[in-house]
């Protein structure tokens, strides 16, 4: 993902000042840079975290409020009841100012953050210029040897070494690959590779010195500190090994003690019983959440798990101090969510005016020329206004403009075609009519001849009859 890797870029950016200044005070350490670098992206991240917390409490307050609505439409779910509860609960968010998803953004910020410095810490010689130089020569001499892209294909894959992206093993590939070793697997790199071996001990002194925080190796992880720290002690060797099991085990059960305590100093939302899905939701996050992180502590490396305890006391500071200090009065968010609301309305409203002004302006500007010289060029006109910047007050009343009359065309072409089919049907009656009335007139002639003839008929017969007689 694009974001996340410009983020880790700029993480890694941080991060490898801090190296550098370690470096410059004598303590060149990857434990102590990321409890530094970790403090330094929470205090940046303090004003994100107030809007988080207050938007929280307000969500806490109103959500009685949000209940009872819930509770009025209960039961209706037909389309305009939801649509009704809708728009009522969004007029309660904008009378106090404040958004149901106004939690959302922090945590999607803390998200992406927590992905990039993964890559970060994971993959830390690509971004610290001072820990990639000390695997650099190493590194090239591995690569200047004859069948090393396939003996250390064969080395990740015994050692199950999770190494990002696939193809040929560059000296980048290597560098990164060289970072990742644990103490056991450099040992297993000098019979590898037996011609450097006085190089592969040097550099492996050098990763544990930068790698060694409290005694532990910050490359591997809990698990791996707890099988070591188990194997030692049941072999007799001693404290460290105790030590060795005590983290192991510590890091993760404070990665989800430190998560638990943060969900704890949250507000939490008021509920309305055991039927609220929403309430069930969220409480199950929140027991989620802290499994969750021990979970990641567990199977990552150590240096994640420094961040993510380091990060969750920083963060339990910061609530402790948010809670103490933000009072959150209801009437005074009401008229501030007021005020803004008139500001915005009064801006659209002025918006509004001032294009139409502008179209006013243009209209009498068109008057105007077409008063001076009988006509109006038009394309002129329109020409010139073409012109000016798209996003001006002018361009926007020329549209306006434009739209009234394209419209008021629109209309004159409907009234005539109006008129058109008026006209044709007045024609057809009329036409109808005449057929009508010359079929009538014709019928009556042809009446009028036969009643003749048959009058003709008889006066003919009466004299044949006179005749004979």
């Amino acid at each position: 993902m694009p974001i996340i890797k410009y983020v880790a870029w700029l993480l890694g950016w941080l991060m490898n000042g801090i190296y550098i200044v370690l470096d410059k005070i004598g303590t060149p350490n990857i434990g102590m840079c990321i409890i530094i670098f970790t403090i330094i992206l929470y205090v940046a991240l303090t004003p994100i975290q107030v809007k988080q917390q207050k938007s929280s409490k307000v969500m806490s307050m109103i959500q009685p409020e949000l209940t009872k609505l819930q509770e009025k439409y209960k039961g209706k779910t037909d389309q305009a009841s939801q649509q009704k509860m809708n728009e009522e609960m969004m007029a309660l968010y904008s009378q106090y100012g404040v958004s149901p998803t106004g939690s959302c953004l922090p945590l999607l910020i803390q998200m992406v953050i927590l992905f990039a410095l993964y890559q970060v810490i994971l993959y830390i010689p690509g971004y610290v210029s001072g820990i990639k130089n000390i695997f650099s020569g190493l590194a090239a001499n591995i690569t200047g040897t004859s069948g090393y892209s396939d003996t250390l294909t064969q080395f990740i894959s015994d050692n199950k070494i999770r190494l990002s992206g696939s193809g040929d093993m560059t000296q980048n590939r290597v560098i990164d690959l060289l970072y990742m070793l644990k103490p056991t697997q450099w040992a297993s790199l000098k019979g590898l590779f037996p011609a450097l071996t006085d190089q592969i001990t040097s550099t492996a002194a050098q990763a544990e010195q930068i790698n060694s925080f409290i005694g532990i190796n910050i490359t591997e992880t809990p698990w791996d500190a707890i099988r070591g720290g188990f194997s030692g002690l049941v072999s007799g060797q001693g404290i460290y090994n105790l030590l060795l099991l005590i983290v192991g085990i510590g890091i993760p059960v404070l990665a989800w003690f430190t998560q638990w305590i943060n969900v704890k100093l949250m507000p939490q939302q008021a509920t309305a019983g055991s039927n609220d899905q929403t309430s069930r939701s969220m409480s199950a996050m929140n027991n989620i959440m802290p499994l969750f992180s021990a979970f990641i502590c567990f199977t990552l490396n150590m240096g994640i798990g420094i961040y993510w305890i380091v990060g969750a006391v920083v963060r339990g500071i910061q609530q402790i101090i948010i809670n103490r200090s933000m009072k959150i009065d209801p009437e005074a968010m009401k008229k501030q969510a007021d005020e803004k609301r008139q500001k915005k309305e009064q801006k659209q409203k002025n918006y509004v005016e001032n294009v139409t002004q502008g179209a006013r302006t243009n209209v009498r500007k068109i008057r105007s020329s077409a008063s001076e010289t009988g006509y109006v060029d038009s394309s002129a006109f329109y020409k010139r206004a073409g012109e000016v910047s798209p996003d001006s007050l002018t361009a926007k009343a020329n549209m306006v403009l434009a739209l009234d009359e394209k419209k008021e065309t629109e209309r004159k072409e409907k009234r005539q075609k109006a008129a058109q089919r008026r006209e044709a049907r007045r024609n057809a009656d009329q036409s109808v009519k005449t057929s009508v009335d010359q079929n009538n007139a014709s019928s009556d002639d042809k009446t009028a001849e036969v009643k003749e003839n048959a009058a003709n008929g008889e006066d003919t017969s009466a004299k044949d009859t006179e005749a004979d007689q």
